[in-house]
């Protein structure tokens, strides 16, 4: 039976520490030779451009002996009025797995629902999960576990922190995040997680949240589809801002995350991305990492 990755929640705490063990073999050089996925083919559906999420998914896709085929939406018959049900039924007869770039999470949903092969998000509006199993990759190699390590993610309230809700859930990571009012993490995410006894929190107050954190992490203030909206973001979200001023707060042995591209004098200063604490290279490359094990796990 077909496993699909949607969300975090697609996962189970210990499916999510296999993964991980996986992932870190994998950067050690275990198995290196071993091409599990030889004679394989993986589409990479993107309807967003992309750094990360397509060279570490290509790359992946490459050293694990399968074949990428990347597909900019605009490119297909969808365009012409073809429906995602019958463009999704045909792919899966072509390919073994589709990795999909998206912006509505319904459109995911909707293509899972209908090819045979597992789907993969790689981004939706609503959700970013590989991006944050590499995120938890990065604080097990830090901090040296996940439980009770106390993150402060401090900014926008978007898909990079519904899937850290939903990380600590998996993990027992000790989340706060800080954001203006109006801009919180989607309330069901965070209300569903809570009730099933994560630890997370959510608050305005980003010195609150940074006094005393193992790790700080922030995105962009303003995310794709958002540009319209850029000067006002930057007046509302002005105070919350990664510098050395908050940084301070923090314990002595802090390190800082951003899932990039970062937007440097925003939302972080060069002075802190470009610090000894900053660890957002080795968090950008473990997308490659945990995505070779995720794809090892679900493709077949």
């Amino acid at each position: 039976m077909k496993k699909d990755f949607l969300t975090l929640e697609d996962l189970t705490a210990e499916e999510m520490h296999a993964l991980l063990l996986r992932a870190a073999d994998l950067k050690a050089g275990k198995d290196q030779s071993a091409c599990p996925l030889i004679g394989k083919s993986i589409g990479l559906l993107f309807d967003k451009t992309s750094t990360r999420t397509r060279i570490s998914f290509q790359t992946g896709i490459y050293q694990l002996g399968a074949q990428a085929i990347y597909i900019n939406t605009k490119d297909l018959q969808l365009g012409r009025g073809e429906t995602l049900e019958d463009t999704a039924k045909v792919l899966a007869r072509y390919l073994h797995g589709i990795v999909i770039r998206t912006y509505a999470h319904d459109t995911i949903e909707k293509l899972a629902a209908n090819a045979d092969i597992p789907v993969i998000n790689g981004l939706t509006d609503l959700h970013h999960p590989c991006q944050a199993l590499a995120d938890m990759l990065t604080v097990w190699e830090k901090k040296g576990g996940l439980k009770d390590v106390r993150m402060a993610y401090i900014g926008d309230g978007n898909n990079v922190a519904n899937s850290l809700l939903e990380a600590a859930l998996l993990t027992g990571l000790d989340l706060v995040i800080a954001c203006p009012q109006g801009y919180e993490p989607d309330k069901k995410i965070y209300e569903r997680v809570l009730s099933a006894g994560a630890r997370v929190r959510i608050i305005s107050d980003p010195a609150e949240a940074a006094r005393d954190a193992d790790v700080l992490y922030t995105d962009v203030w303003i995310s794709m589809g958002q540009e319209r909206e850029i000067e006002r973001r930057k007046k509302i979200f002005r105070n919350y801002q990664i510098n050395g001023k908050l940084l301070s707060l923090a314990k002595p042995g802090a390190v800082v995350m951003h899932c990039l591209p970062a937007h440097r004098g925003e939302e972080i200063t060069d002075e802190v991305i470009d610090s000894p604490q900053s660890v957002v290279i080795d968090q950008a490359e473990n997308r490659l990492h945990t995505q070779k094990a995720l794809l090892e796990r679900l493709i077949r």
